[in-house]
């Protein structure tokens, strides 16, 4: 029998089991179907003529980065096994901050993960040092990382040679420092190359521009309106929405007083706002950024309604209503509340406008509107809420991740009161959640607080993820 069909036979019998198909001239025994399948594989192997006239790959470049310490490579490759809590993402964050590679060993797993998760792969492309970047160029399913920041947005680099040949992530990381440096010079810097890059480059581009945004970028972004690509289109609206005396912002005012009007009430500050929603979704609504085709569920004319506020400038609104924020929030929208408020929320978030986001959390309490608020706001009011307030307004969960890491004593003692007193209940799912989040937000220098705050074991879980995270970041320095 030829080697080929012996194979068959083998995969055959693998397939429909030892029992109902026996191996050609032996007893049926699955040991001996994997011998002789592992027999077959190695002789076919060791039967192959070497290749010549092909040149094997260059080696990769020395490697200029620190490699990680030994403890904290052994606690990352518990983490990428899912061994302990799910900290990776904290974890890569911070080893890439820090300027470290992983060792060779580490590589592969962390690239087969990377290639499914999108979020980590600016973190990967640091801690790949150049090694990673020679396997890229060996595996397609890694070419990624190719794109990605390298090691030079850590240690340094030569802006010119950068922009011109540098990675899409590198490019990123020097226009981002460029911009906080030169506003106008990156900008200028962009324009220059605009024509040339790739679309999603386009759109990442315009990312960076919203630090420093000011008036002097909206020629340029009013010219992005026009851009083949969606994408490119939506962020440059985007940004032009934070810009209220823009020419986007202009023409969403006038919309905005045509298809919303006061009806002026007996008291000072009353009165109902009248909707009329619009009938069509014009090509110039389109170029503005509001999208003509809604998301399933939902109607044409709420979801333009809904965009076009979002997109008007929030100091359009007092002008029109001669009314603070605070009474605005507080009027009576005929037919339409649902739309004017959610695009009001799109707006302060957007426009990071700390006044009318204050006044929509008191009306409904999202966590867009607490991540608006300045730091200090943002706790104290955070710490409120948990104390008074959480109780009518559903999962906690769901308003705190606006409150990003690390969470200070006053909102950790807040919460952890509030886990006690959920743990006393019938609500053991929803304590879990609660749990979960503050030992991924608290500070974890604080373990020791959250120890000695109660024994009830759900607070214990906290001290102890705490605990773990402040050996994680510890390890890493």
């Amino acid at each position: 029998m030829n080697a080929s069909a012996e194979w068959e036979d083998l995969v055959s019998t693998a397939l429909v089991g030892t029992d109902r198909r026996p191996i050609p001239g032996q007893a049926a025994s699955e040991v001996e179907l994997l011998e002789r399948a592992a027999v077959h594989t190695l002789r076919t192997r060791a039967g192959r003529r070497p290749v010549t006239g092909v040149e094997p790959p260059a080696a990769a470049a020395p490697e200029e980065q620190p490699v990680i310490p030994p403890a904290a490579a052994d606690r990352f490759a518990g983490l990428l096994e899912g061994k302990g809590p799910k900290l990776l993402d904290e974890w890569l964050e911070a080893a890439a901050g820090r300027g470290y590679r992983l060792a060779p060993h580490l590589l592969p797993r962390l690239l087969d993960h990377a290639a499914k998760d999108r979020s980590i792969r600016p973190h990967v492309g640091v801690l790949a040092g150049n090694r990673g970047r020679w396997l890229a160029g060996l595996n397609p399913s890694w070419r990624f990382l190719l794109e990605e920041v390298t090691s030079a947005a850590v240690t340094g680099f030569d802006g010119d040679e950068v922009w011109e040949l540098g990675t899409s992530g590198d490019r990123r990381v020097y226009l981002s420092a460029r911009r906080a440096a030169d506003p106008a010079g990156a900008r200028e810097l962009l324009a220059a190359t605009w024509e040339k890059e790739t679309p999603a480059d386009r759109e990442a581009f315009l990312k960076v521009l919203a630090d420093g945004l000011s008036d002097d970028d909206e020629p340029f972004l009013e010219a992005a309106l026009d851009d083949r690509r969606r994408e490119v289109r939506n962020e440059a609206a985007y940004l032009l929405s934070r810009l209220p005396g823009s020419r986007l912002g202009q023409r969403m005012a006038e919309r905005a007083a045509r298809h919303l009007t006061l009806k002026p009430g007996r008291i000072l500050g009353g009165g109902k706002i009248l909707v009329t929603p619009p009938e069509t979704c014009d090509a110039a609504m389109e170029r503005d950024g509001i999208r003509a085709k809604p998301p399933h569920g939902t109607g044409e004319k709420s979801w333009w309604l809904q965009q076009l506020v979002a997109r008007t400038p929030l100091a359009v609104w007092p002008r029109l209503f001669g009314a603070s924020p605070r009474d605005i929030v507080r009027m009576k929208v005929v037919d339409w509340r649902r739309e004017v408020v959610a695009g009001w929320v799109r707006a302060a978030v957007v426009q990071g406008d700390p006044a009318w986001a204050r006044e929509l959390f008191l009306d409904d309490p999202l966590a867009d509107l607490l991540a608006v608020l300045p730091p200090v706001e943002r706790e104290a009011v955070a710490v409120d809420f948990v104390r008074h307030h959480a109780d009518r307004h559903g999962r906690l969960v769901d308003r705190l991740v606006g409150v990003p890491a690390p969470w200070g004593p006053d909102l950790t003692l807040a919460v952890l009161e509030k886990i006690l007193k959920l743990s006393s209940g019938n609500q053991s799912w929803y304590v879990g959640e609660v749990t979960r989040l503050a030992g991924e937000r608290v500070d974890p220098a604080l373990h020791d607080t959250a120890a000695r705050f109660s024994p009830e074991p759900p607070i214990q879980e906290v001290a102890a993820l705490l605990r773990f995270r402040d050996d994680m970041l510890k390890e890493l320095q």
